[in-house]
């Protein structure tokens, strides 16, 4: 009897914590963090870093929020393969400061283990982003 109820609440567990990540992958939209939330949650999962400044009066940066930002490839491939992190410059200008934020928008791309990959200034469109990204995937596929 106690390894029936046991056995129930492990798979219970199990479903939970699975279906979150689930929902996660098939959401309409990127599942931004906060700065210092995100890179500890990308230490922790081991797990590549997607580092967005932008800003609100930014044309360039509204740009991409509605057509980069929006192409169901690219939201897929950073909810999956990175923690995207979005960074409001007039907001945090701290962390605008530790990256030398000069214009925007601004990306960087950052290993599993913490170290620079590559930094993009200025707009990106959705297909040089998927391009970007399918070349970080392929260096990490390369290494291990």
């Amino acid at each position: 009897m106690k390894l029936k109820v046991l056995g129930c609440l492990v798979l219970i567990f199990l479903c939970l914590s699975v279906v979150p990540s689930f929902i996660q992958a098939a959401s309409s939209q990127i599942q931004w963090h906060s700065y210092n939330e995100g890179m500890a949650r990308g230490k922790f999962e081991k797990k590549r870093i997607f580092l967005h400044f932008y800003a609100d009066w930014c044309a360039f940066c509204k740009e991409m929020e509605k057509k980069t930002f929006a192409d169901p490839a690219v939201i897929a491939a950073l909810n999956n393969d990175f923690i995207p992190i979005r960074v409001n410059t007039d907001q945090d200008r701290e962390t605008s400061v530790l990256f030398r934020v000069q214009g925007l928008p601004d990306t960087w791309f950052f290993a599993e283990n913490g170290e620079i990959i590559g930094h993009r200034p200025g707009f990106i469109s959705a297909d040089e982003l998927k391009e970007i990204i399918e070349v970080i995937k392929t260096q990490k596929d390369i290494q291990q």
